[in-house]
């Protein structure tokens, strides 16, 4: 049946069945493992992949799509259906409106065979706009000219470069869904804004007219309910700025933190998440026992990388978060094999997610995460990076990539009904 429906900013969409098998294991087996049991409780698998589905320009990822042939939706394509999440964040997926780019990537590559791997459907997809590409009128990184992707309200060179996608096969909760997306960074108390070294005025790279207009969100923040079973399960989804491209300002980096930071009050009751408004108007963040997972490439890692000192560890040390340190043997493997900055590095490379330039920096990092509350029990967890004795391994590869140089992050949890 047809997915084409009317134009609307926002969408969720219904159209299909339950998906097919994971890592090797049958259709049947995978949905019986994924299924209500008769304590009430249902095993879920939610992953983030930063799949690097973005185009240079728009319209190319529409046209890429369409065909069914380009090497590069089908290898991500194919990672997907093994590893077969019931809820995937896609990270660097343009936003197009209708959502049409979701509808076409489900249609022509997720629901084929990809490597004689099984099909996957998702009857559930959300997508929203994106800050990148949208002009600021202002010159945010002050180099004297108005224009171009630094001086978007996040780095793109057209609107909804870098976007975001959530695909699911429990159905979205779509009128209670709450975006972020023109929240003022100026509006979160404490935030880290950056300063003009060249000025003895604190906080003053950008000026109190910027400020006015200056979003927090590089890309947005979402929070997605989904109805797993019996219970609401908030996907919590972003794609914070990477800490780099910019200077002695760290205006990336700063804002990097912040975006960070904004998950870590909106779990938070009470008074540490009151100043937080959505796009409608609502304000506040969640309340006390709420299930969620964050999701996302934070461009963060604990100890490595260019991010702002503990960054990562506001949602990391978090008393409401669980991390269930997922790691891969294909990371260990390459870290070894790339050297560069990678012997160097404080933290174990099993945990690493993507994989960066080795010469001179950063190497390769933790960048991707999946965060659940601590209600919600984690059973198992993972990152697609097969080792090179692995047929599998071709679908990660080396520089440059055939999908990404993100991997796949999954983790499984155990959902009270």
């Amino acid at each position: 049946m047809s997915r084409r429906r009317p134009a609307t900013a926002v969408i969720a969409v219904v159209v299909g069945a339950l998906a097919t098998a994971t890592f090797g294991t049958t259709a049947a087996a995978a949905t019986a493992a994924r299924s209500a049991d008769e304590r009430g409780t249902t095993d879920l698998r939610v992953a983030t992949y930063n799949l690097s589905l973005n185009r240079n320009a728009p319209g190319q990822l529409i046209a890429d799509l369409s065909t069914g042939t380009d090497a590069q939706a089908k290898t991500v394509a194919e990672i997907i259906q093994r590893a077969n999440p019931d809820i995937v964040l896609l990270n660097e997926f343009d936003y197009v409106p209708d959502g049409l780019a979701a509808d076409l990537f489900r249609d022509n590559y997720l629901e084929v065979s990809q490597g004689g791997a099984d099909p996957v459907e998702y009857p559930y997809a959300y997508v929203a706009p994106s800050n990148t590409g949208i002009p600021s009128s202002f010159d945010l990184n002050n180099n004297g000219v108005i224009g171009g992707g630094d001086d978007a309200f996040g780095f793109g060179v057209f609107e909804g470069q870098y976007g975001m996608a959530v695909l699911s096969k429990h159905p979205i909760e779509t009128s209670e869904v709450r975006t972020f997306q023109s929240f003022l960074w100026k509006d979160m108390p404490g935030a880290l804004l950056p300063d003009d070294p060249a000025t003895p005025a604190p906080a003053d790279w950008y000026s109190a007219e910027e400020l006015e207009v200056m979003r927090l969100s590089s890309k947005s923040h979402w929070d997605v309910p989904i109805e797993v079973g019996g219970s609401t399960v908030h996907v919590l989804a972003s794609h914070p700025t990477p800490p780099t491209f910019d200077g002695a300002e760290d205006r990336n980096g700063l804002r990097n933190h912040d975006e960070i930071r904004f998950w870590a009050d909106y779990v938070t009751p009470g008074e540490t998440s009151r100043y937080i408004t959505d796009d409608a108007g609502g304000s506040g963040g969640l309340k006390p026992g709420e299930s969620f997972v964050i999701l996302g490439d934070q461009n963060a890692d604990p100890l490595d990388g260019d991010s702002v000192d503990a960054a990562i560890d506001q949602l990391l040390g978090h008393p409401r978060i669980t991390d269930p340190l997922p790691t891969s043997d294909g990371a260990v493997e390459t870290a070894l094999l790339q050297g560069g900055a990678n012997p160097a590095h404080e933290g174990d490379p099993r945990y690493d997610t993507a994989d960066f330039n080795d010469n001179p920096a950063p190497g390769n990092l933790r960048a991707d995460y999946v965060l659940p509350s601590r209600d919600l029990r984690v059973v198992d967890a993972g990152v697609f990076w097969p080792v090179q004795a692995d047929p599998l391994s071709a679908l990660t590869g080396n520089f440059p990539f055939p999908s990404s140089d993100h991997r796949l992050v999954w983790v499984d949890v155990r959902v009270r009904g």
